[in-house]
């Protein structure tokens, strides 16, 4: 917030930490959609079906021009996930390939990456991994001249639904379905493909991680389907998380954020509901239901920056507005 007068500063401080905010929705499209979600300077790039579309904010970070910028394409069936890279969009889809797209230019490959779809992918260092329901990971050069030529098949034995890269790009963690006898979460030497170490040791049958990311080389956040949020701590130990919050309503988690201080956000399976977390303390700050029935959805997908928190759900993009609420 270094750019924010200090008084707005406060304020808008204030709003996040009351739950103080505007809601509104930024996009609506008509089928029932499990978009996918990034932010890079003042523009927004979300996944529909098997494209990926980029839209610009307007000065207020409140709302989008509704022509978008670009339309990434190249996938036959929806585009699972996608990170931004290198000015690149790395995108996985369902049809089991991986899309590799320049942001500036027309330039699109894909390539045949598994046997079925592609749940998550990551890139960083030149390097991507990616993950799928055929129960591998794989590892690929970014390189142009090398695209499609995998350097290591990882046999997970359990689908993968969520793949980071550590911020040293020395490693990486997968997080997989938790149908076996292990636990789903396991990091993995990126040079090697060997596997380093697993975290936790009770985990309950199927509560398999939706989401997970480094908050440095050491920490880590996931969560999923056992209704919890976690932080690692690799220096402390792999045994044991060393903090976790419940979602108090016993529902899914399928992704969070973190502003890497004390802030945490969350989206749930039932109603939209967005919630903000102290990590401080256990119990949760506050929560936002986005939805009601009939249209009950997930929260796929969110984001968040100085003064905005977004949300993609199953038919609309939603946009909390901490700085005028």
């Amino acid at each position: 917030m270094a750019s924010v007068p200090v008084k707005e500063r406060v304020k808008v401080s204030q709003n996040w930490r009351l739950g103080r905010c505007q809601q509104g929705i930024l996009l609506k499209w008509k089928c029932s959609q499990m978009p996918w979600m990034q932010l890079e300077g003042d523009s927004l790039y979300i996944s529909q079906a098997n494209f990926i579309l980029a839209y610009q904010f307007r000065p207020d970070g409140a709302s989008l021009n509704r022509r978008p910028l670009g339309v990434f394409a190249g996938h036959d069936e929806d585009v699972c996930h996608f990170v931004l890279a290198n000015s690149h969009i790395i995108s996985a889809g369902g049809d089991g390939k991986i899309g590799v797209h320049k942001i500036h230019s027309t330039f699109t490959v894909k390539y045949s990456a598994h046997e079925q779809e592609v749940n998550c992918v990551d890139c960083k260092g030149g390097i991507i991994v990616s993950g799928s329901r055929d129960r591998t990971a794989k590892v690929w050069p970014l390189a142009s001249g090398r695209l499609g030529q995998c350097l290591h098949t990882i046999q997970t034995e359990d689908r993968v639904w969520s793949i980071a890269i550590s911020p040293l790009h020395s490693s990486f963690v997968t997080g997989t379905a938790c149908c076996g006898h292990f636990s789903p979460l396991r990091i993995w030497d990126l040079n090697s493909g060997q596997l380093m170490t697993h975290l936790g040791g009770d985990f309950p049958p199927g509560a398999g991680v939706l989401d997970v990311m480094y908050e440095s080389p050491s920490t880590l956040l996931s969560c999923g389907y056992d209704t919890y949020v976690r932080y690692w701590d690799l220096r402390a130990s792999v045994r044991k998380c060393v903090m976790e919050w419940e979602e108090p309503h016993d529902s899914t988690l399928y992704c969070l954020q973190t502003d890497g201080n004390h802030l945490l956000a969350t989206g749930s399976s039932y109603y939209g509901v967005v919630r903000l977390w102290d990590r401080r303390q256990r119990a949760c700050l506050h929560a936002f239901p986005l939805t009601s029935t009939p249209l009950s959805s997930p929260v796929y997908c969110l984001r968040f920056t100085t003064r905005h928190l977004y949300a993609a759900l199953s038919y609309n993009l939603h946009g909390l507005d901490f700085q005028t609420p």
